[in-house]
């Protein structure tokens, strides 16, 4: 039996085998779905040859989209990113007022 390590340091993202954070979830999430599309096309009547044959395909895809993911965004890029597009693109004033009131700190 194989003993995988996670490697978690103090104040460090969870990693196993290049995958931080929440993307193993991701990871997980998708080849539970993977099965259960398996299985359903399996119930369904389609060949086996074609639902591996899809399968395998998905399958390479999720563990490429998801590595592509982790590595681009990190622990809390993608996270970032979403919430990105709440941000207003630009702050319009129409007094000075706001800035007048500021203190200034030194």
């Amino acid at each position: 039996m194989a003993l995988y390590h996670i490697n978690k340091g103090i104040n460090k993202p969870i990693e196993f085998k290049g995958l931080k954070a929440q993307y193993i979830g991701y990871l997980a999430g998708g080849l539970v779905l993977l099965l259960v599309g398996f299985a359903i096309m399996y119930l369904v009547g389609v060949p086996v040859t074609f639902c591996v044959i899809m399968i395998g395909a998905l399958g390479s895809l999720l563990f490429y989209q998801v590595f592509k993911l982790s590595h681009k965004y990190g622990q809390h890029g993608l996270m970032k990113r979403s919430a990105k597009r709440y941000l207003p693109k630009y702050l319009q004033f129409k007094t000075r007022q706001v800035f007048l009131r500021l203190k200034r700190t030194s």
